[in-house]
């Protein structure tokens, strides 16, 4: 296939396509409109149904009912539209429904800077909504990788029933690369798990082995129940702690016991680091870069890039900074993930490089970090 010049929400708009995406409900806002501009073009094309709701509640609310429908649906928006559909992601966890949500971050709180890029929403991607329950998010740093992780992020929300968080941000979503896609044979495409059991058998929230429940969509004569509240196998809301407590422990199991699936990552020279640089999203090129001026000076400093930000790769980070002097976490926030990386080796080893300014992590600042860093070796 011949290369594209492509965008960042343009690419993600095209690999939900690819993925099998055939619904969207969205509402404009900064940065994230172009997705939505897209995909109000393509999804008629194959088929598909493109609907600019009233609000971003709404949006969120007839995804649910899309995916529950039978089709692979998203939504896309920004920071405070992510904000607007927190209560129906925590319903969407609830219910176990497969859904898409695209947040491009932009500086805030509030209205904050809506052309400029943030990674502000680490945290409320991981926690925005009520309650226990496990999340996926993932976060590309590149125009292919927004391809790429568009097409994991709907393989992983149907193959485990759960909604699933792109968290780009406004640098990635704006950026234009040239780029080759796959073709449409090379890519994995993952569907819901069915049932063979008669309707009256059939249990829409049963303990399987797998921990992930066959889910039959509306309208193929198969009749359950869909509630917010805590409910029994069938659906029916139970405040009887012995249905309570498995489904708890199922829904938490089936996130825990498929890490190997779920955390996406990659090192670069961290076998003989005395510094390692942690980062994500747009601010991983920059890191990237001060790596590579660090390596030529002489400096050993190690690279690791997360492509998986929730659930945690702490196992994997632990790893890494065992015989580490010094991480650097840089952020276009205050420190949210910082704060992970803390908890997990130590709040002595962390160097943060910070800005919730609206503006990247430049590599110079990162390299001072490591300059920094460097004095205490």
């Amino acid at each position: 296939m011949a290369y594209r010049l492509m965008q960042g929400d343009e690419a993600c708009a095209e690999g939900a396509i690819a993925a099998g995406c055939r619904f969207f409900a969205g509402y404009p806002i900064t940065p994230a409109t172009d997705i939505s501009e897209v995909l109000a073009r393509r999804l008629p094309q194959v088929g598909g149904k493109f609907i600019q709701m009233e609000d971003e509640i709404a949006s969120m609310a007839a995804v649910i009912g899309a995916s529950v429908g039978g089709a692979k649906a998203m939504t896309a928006t920004s920071g405070p539209g992510f904000s607007l559909m927190q209560e129906n992601i925590g319903y969407a966890a609830m219910a176990e429904i497969p859904c898409v949500v695209v947040d491009v971050q932009r500086a805030g709180p509030s209205t904050g800077l809506p052309t400029n890029p943030s990674q502000g929403d680490v945290m409320q991607a991981r926690w925005g909504t009520h309650g226990d329950h496990p999340i996926i998010v993932l976060s590309p740093s590149s125009v292919r990788e927004t391809f790429d992780l568009t097409v994991r992020a709907f393989n992983m929300a149907e193959k485990y029933r759960t909604p699933v968080i792109l968290l780009m941000d406004e640098m990635i979503g704006h950026l234009r690369e040239k780029v080759e896609l796959p073709p449409p044979e090379k890519i994995e495409i993952v569907e819901r798990v069915s049932t063979s059991v008669p309707p009256e058998w059939y249990k829409a929230y049963e303990n399987t082995p797998s921990d992930v429940p066959p889910m039959i969509s509306f309208g193929e004569g198969y009749r359950y129940h869909i509630t917010g509240l805590f409910h029994d196998e069938r659906g029916f809301p139970t405040q009887r702690l012995d249905e309570i407590d498995p489904w708890i422990a199922r829904v938490f199991r089936k996130i825990e016991r498929n890490l190997r699936d779920i955390l996406i990552y990659e090192t670069e020279l961290v076998e003989d680091a005395e510094v390692v640089v942690i980062a994500y999203g747009a601010t991983a090129r920059s890191a990237r870069h001060a790596v590579k001026q660090a390596r030529q000076r002489g400096d050993r400093v190690g690279f690791l890039r997360l492509s998986t930000i929730w659930p945690f790769p702490e196992r994997k980070v632990e790893e890494v900074a065992e015989r580490i002097h010094s991480v650097i976490v840089p952020e276009m926030n205050l420190g949210q993930l910082a704060l992970e990386v803390e908890r997990v080796v130590g709040r002595r080893k962390v160097i943060r490089v910070c800005k919730a300014n609206g503006e990247m992590v430049e590599p110079r600042e990162i390299l001072e970090a490591i300059e920094g860093a460097g004095r205490w070796l």
